[in-house]
């Protein structure tokens, strides 16, 4: 068994998960009471974090652990969860690359974080350039239109 602690919670952002047009969203990674401000010494210097992140409205019920058409469109193919990136994971944990826009005592300020309102953060950790992917980075056609307007609405 393993138990794993909140660190912080998302504050404001999305109340409700819905798709795309995440990159607008600012919000609030607010440390927990356990942690003072210099758990965050230094993190003002890196321009992007990786918030880690519990799926804590997602019920038993709606967990999946098999294929599924990724966002239940049936002209994209059948795919084992682990091939993609939805929020009915067996574990539950969401991972996402934020803009750091101000660290300001036990809570940074970011743009972009795919996480709602009141979500527990179970880490948080800069992005290193060093960590990014090594070579050329592939994917199928499906997973390109799924994310055509993830991050932002076309005009």
């Amino acid at each position: 068994m393993i138990e794993l602690e909140p660190v912080a919670t998302v504050r404001g952002g999305r109340s409700e998960a819905m798709d795309d047009d995440w990159d607008r969203e600012m919000a609030v990674v607010e440390l927990d009471s356990r942690f003072d401000s210099d758990a965050l010494s230094g993190l003002a210097d890196f321009s992007h974090a990786e918030i880690i992140f519990h799926f804590d409205r997602v019920t038993d019920d709606r967990v999946e652990t098999s294929a599924r058409h990724p966002r239940g469109r049936a002209d994209w193919p059948l795919v084992g969860i682990f091939a993609q990136r939805g929020k009915n994971r067996p574990n539950r944990l969401g991972v996402s690359v934020c803009a750091i826009v101000a660290v300001e005592g036990r809570r940074i300020h970011v743009r972009g974080l795919d996480a709602i309102d009141g979500t527990p953060v179970l880490d948080i950790k800069p992005v290193l350039r060093e960590f990014l992917p090594r070579g050329e980075v592939r994917q199928p056609d499906w997973a390109g239109e799924l994310m055509a307007e993830y991050w932002t609405r076309r005009a």
